[in-house]
């Protein structure tokens, strides 16, 4: 008895042995080399994996960036300083990184949207495709308030004031989450130096637009034929202004008649000549 005790002991002492050394030798065989520099470049992200950059996790673009199949500057979290890091340790200039910000384009709050009803249940937007009407704000296009952008942003960045979301510039990461997670799509990233943007993203004509909101594009293309840079047109009865034309003089914002063109920045008015 004790023999065969002795004998089962030493027969699975010898396999596992065995075992263990042909996955050592496995291991050997087909491991993968990493490239020094991806651990090199994981150290200098900001190692908060919201996947802004459109990969699993900070990770993942370090492998990216190792591998050259994203620039050295994909990282939107970490800017200008550690796409500057990141491009010492590949042997690349980071070139100008521009900062961007997320905005939300409505200005439709509780004292400027008319409502359809009182809505009582589940307070998300995302619910707001199963409720009738699209939800109890009359405006199809709007903001819904109900925060599914609060939820999705880990920096804070973003909250419900008056019924819509507003963006704090300054804790923005322009990791683009809340960008996703807006049914209707009102949230893009604009540059963080943008002076004027047109915060309403109603497609109707005028008067159904402000059937439904106290102010709202009612595409008058004043502000089209008042801008000289041509940096504003009117697209589907809606305006929208091109950044990259933009010069911040802040005519079409005093020209709009609904005051639907916000200022973001009263000083930029000479940002280029």
């Amino acid at each position: 008895m004790a023999y065969g005790v002795v004998m089962a002991t030493v027969i699975v002492g010898l396999v596992g042995l065995i075992i263990g050394i042909l996955l050592c030798l496995a291991s050997e065989k087909f491991k993968i080399e990493v490239d020094p520099r991806e651990e090199q470049i994981l150290n200098v992200l900001p190692g908060n994996n919201c996947g802004g950059c459109g990969y699993p996790g900070c990770p993942g673009c370090a492998h990216a960036i190792a591998s050259g199949e994203a620039p050295v500057n994909q990282c939107p979290v970490g800017g200008a300083p550690v796409a500057a890091k990141v491009g010492a340790i590949m042997g690349v200039d980071a070139g100008d990184s521009k900062r961007m910000v997320a905005h939300v384009r409505c200005i439709g709050d509780c004292d400027q949207a008319s409502t359809k009803y009182n809505y009582s249940g589940v307070e998300t937007c995302a619910a707001m495709s199963f409720v009738p009407g699209g939800g109890p704000k009359d405006c199809k296009y709007g903001c819904m308030g109900f925060g599914d952008c609060v939820a999705s942003c880990q920096f804070d960045a973003i909250h419900i004031v008056n019924g819509i979301a507003f963006v704090d510039k300054e804790a923005c990461k322009a990791c683009g989450k809340c960008v996703k997670a807006c049914p209707r799509g009102i949230i893009e990233l604009i540059p963080y130096d943008a002076s004027e943007v047109v915060d309403c993203r109603n497609k109707d004509k005028g008067r159904d637009v402000m059937s439904v909101c106290k102010t709202g594009c009612i595409a008058c293309h004043l502000c089209e034929k008042t801008c000289k840079h041509d940096a504003v047109h009117v697209v589907d009865n809606i305006a929208y202004i091109d950044q990259d034309k933009c010069v911040g003089c802040g005519e079409c914002a005093a020209k709009c008649p609904k005051k639907v063109i916000t200022v973001l920045k009263k000083d930029a008015a000479q940002k280029t000549a």
